[in-house]
């Protein structure tokens, strides 16, 4: 394409498009994110979607595919930066707010857009040699071979349509179990192993690679098969009131009730230091990614050239300086001046430091989340210095992150669209409106969908604190900010509650939200969806009553950790340095303890998923002689990123349908809470085979294992399909 050219491009139907796909992978990211702490790029499925959506509706061109695929990725970059920051307030007692949570995703993906405009030229044109960008060069091989476009269009609509299909019949039909265990303590007390049978976990594991996965089933492997077999040897009797195991012995306890208790915290100490190993083993190529991004702003003037045309740079500098003050004058925000200063300067640098890194190794090696804590740490100790230590500081200092997060990782996703632009002979002005409007219509989003699924996965715990009365006197009496109402009440079980936000220790209530009744006595424990750990709710009699899965969101923890422990000075730090200990053993060890941290942090079912994934991709590498250039848009890959976003959207679908009840009236003619799932039969095993049939099958770890292998196989039978190498297209200077 002519640079001169003014071909069709940044059209309605490409915005409308994109802006649809965009949303649907942002809420397949967030489903990620909450469940592994790790996302995958949306651009080449979206691409290949674009083009054979296109096909349908008739002619379209290489460039108004390229504004779809640009439009889209938007989306799992932002959600990227929410789903792993934001779940932290629940941790600490504060409310994930909906306006808070759009507003973050909204300001923080802007801001990621405006600071890459005066970075394109320095980057993306002078350093095209240097800088490979390798998703956004893999994306312009998909949108430049016509017809190779189709073949991955299918393959990816395979994948979506095998992880939906899977995770319908598992989820929702109930004809396997979400989870395959086997428990070793007749020998081992306390060991177990299990894997989730979950699609999306296996395409996360092909698209991360093998080395990743096995690393990170290492960590599960050595939580699950060690550590919770030690404690139950050396520490029988012990209990813990760390994460509401309350006075429960060990030897009592489920595997996962003894992680709750003890090994998350040894898991976020690990995670932790995986984080600022990473950090420090970056410094170098961050310091001269700023370095060289800033001596490359404006680079080679102003142009007439269509495909050399950015929005102009007073608008990038000017509505940064406008959205830093939008973020100061926010309420919901919580945000001061100072701190907005600091929004800006951390986005600034480490946008200019994602875009560059992103072009070195790529967006999935990309270190966000330790851009993400080193502003946490500055911001922290900048607070401390500064004497403000209060409650209120710690909200400050997460949404400073979670902002400069969602800058960071969407200023890399930035990156490879301009990329992929630059070599098919895009427009970057019109690339950089359309991820403007991928960032306005996924940000709607995404707040809706984190919030719709913690609320869905919440449970209510029966609690008693006979000692501790929740009157408006006592929350006046207590430190500032330690204890707050929210502002609106809870329907539970036919009653109205007002809701006690515990921000700090009080009286032997741990930190988190309770229902108070009319009394002032606390008669429930709120445990969030996300970050939870009690999946099963109790009816009054004691029966189960609701079984929801929980999101543990792993970088929340992280980032949870560093505010206590800089900020509060409140934490178990012989668990915590425990895990600091096996982190550092790993890189003493040459292995790579981040995602080993992952690993030991998250529970061993969803690492055991991910690795076969990964084993999976190590059988294809070994029998394939596919081009290393040809790994991002690979059969196996684009099926596996239709696994990912099937599988999530259907696992997204059935957590909602999950956590919404119906009021029925019972025998006694009282309305009970039933979910809606099993009251009008979506649940199909048990209506074909019968409640005792299908609860067996689904009890069964052998039977429920054995669909999960099946999809595995089909993946690697996709991937190892022939394939043509398309050498990558590179325009003119």
């Amino acid at each position: 394409m002519a640079s001169s050219d003014a071909p069709r491009e940044l059209t309605l139907r490409a915005l409308l498009l994109g802006s649809a796909l965009g949303i649907c992978f942002a809420a397949s990211s967030v489903y990620l994110g909450l469940k592994v702490g790790l996302t995958v790029s949306a651009s080449i499925p979206i691409a290949v979607l674009s083009i054979t959506a296109f096909r349908k509706l008739g002619r379209s061109s290489t460039l108004e595919n390229n504004i779809v695929q640009t439009t889209g990725s938007a989306g799992e970059s932002i959600a990227a930066g929410v789903a792993f920051t934001l779940p932290s307030l629940l941790l600490m007692g504060f409310e994930l707010d909906l306006l808070r949570t759009t507003l973050i995703a909204l300001i923080g993906g802007v801001l990621g857009v405006l600071m890459m405009i005066p970075l394109r030229r320095g980057l993306i044109v002078r350093e095209r040699d240097r800088l490979p960008y390798p998703e956004g060069t893999a994306c312009a091989q998909v949108l430049l071979a016509g017809e190779r476009g189709g073949v991955a269009a299918r393959t990816v609509f395979a994948g979506l349509g095998s992880g939906a299909g899977f995770a319908l019949l598992g989820g929702l039909g109930r004809f396997w179990g979400d989870v395959a265990s086997w428990s070793f303590a007749r020998v081992l007390p306390g060991g177990s192993f299990a894997i989730e049978t979950n699609p999306a976990l296996l395409g996360v594991g092909y698209v991360v690679g093998t080395r990743i996965a096995l690393v990170m089933l290492a960590g599960g492997v050595l939580s699950y098969l060690v550590m919770i077999p030690a404690i139950h040897i050396f520490g029988p009797g012990l209990t813990s009131p760390l994460i509401g195991a309350g006075a429960v012995p060990v030897q009592a306890m489920t595997p996962g009730q003894v992680r709750n208790a003890f090994l998350l915290y040894v898991g976020a100490g690990a995670v932790a230091t995986g984080g600022l190993v990473t950090l420090l083993r970056t410094l170098p190529t961050i310091w001269r990614a700023f370095r060289e991004g800033v001596v490359n702003v404006g680079a080679a003037g102003a142009t007439r050239e269509r495909t050399d045309r950015d929005l102009p740079i007073r608008l990038a500098v000017g509505g940064s300086l406008a959205l830093g003050v939008a973020i100061a004058l926010a309420p919901p925000l919580g945000i001061d001046a100072p701190t907005a200063a600091l929004v800006v300067l951390f986005g600034f640098f480490f946008v200019t430091v994602s875009s560059r890194i992103t072009g070195e190794i790529g967006s999935s090696s990309n270190p966000v989340s330790g851009m993400t804590v080193a502003t946490l740490l500055a911001t922290c100790l900048l607070f401390v210095a500064a004497g403000r230590t209060g409650v209120s500081y710690k909200e400050m200092a997460l949404a400073t992150a979670a902002l400069v997060c969602v800058a960071a990782a969407n200023a890399g996703t930035t990156s490879q669209d301009l990329k992929t632009g630059y070599l098919v002979g895009a427009t970057p002005r019109a690339q950089q409106l359309a991820l403007l409007v991928g960032v306005t219509t996924s940000a709607l989003a995404i707040g809706w969908i984190l919030v719709a699924l913690d609320r869905a996965a919440t449970t209510y715990v029966a609690t008693d604190h006979p000692a501790f009365r929740a009157s408006a006197a006592s929350v006046a009496a207590a430190p500032p900010d330690a204890l707050a109402f929210a502002s609106a009440r809870t329907e539970f079980r036919g009653e109205s509650w007002r809701v006690l936000m515990v921000r700090e220790p009080t009286e032997g209530v741990a930190v988190g939200r309770y229902l108070v009744g009319d009394d002032d006595r606390i008669a429930f424990r709120v445990d969030p969806g996300v970050c939870g750990t009690e999946p099963e709710q109790r009816g009054p009699d004691g029966r189960v009553e609701k079984v929801v899965t929980k999101f543990d969101a792993p970088k929340a923890q992280l980032f949870r950790l560093i505010i206590d422990g800089v900020l509060g000075g409140a934490l178990p730090w012989g668990l915590v340095l425990l895990g600091v200990a096996i982190a550092i053993v790993m890189e003493l060890c040459g292995v790579s303890s981040l995602p080993f941290a992952v690993g030991v942090y998250i529970p061993l079912p969803t690492t055991a998923a991910i690795a076969l994934g990964g084993v999976v991709r190590r059988v294809v590498e070994r029998r394939s002689a596919a081009a290393q250039t040809e790994a991002d848009s690979s059969p196996g890959t684009l099926f596996s990123s239709g696994l990912v976003a099937g599988g999530a959207l259907a696992g997204l679908a059935v957590a909602l349908l999950q956590g919404i009840d119906v009021d029925v009236a019972g025998a006694d003619g009282v309305l009970h809470p039933v979910p809606l799932v099993a009251h009008y039969g979506l649940a199909l095993a048990p209506r074909i085979l019968g409640e005792q049939a299908a609860t067996a099958l689904a009890a069964n770890a052998t039977w429920s294992v054995v669909p999960m292998l099946a999809l595995a196989i089909a993946l690697g039978v996709v991937a190892l399909r022939a394939r043509r190498p398309t050498a990558p297209a590179r325009r003119g200077d």
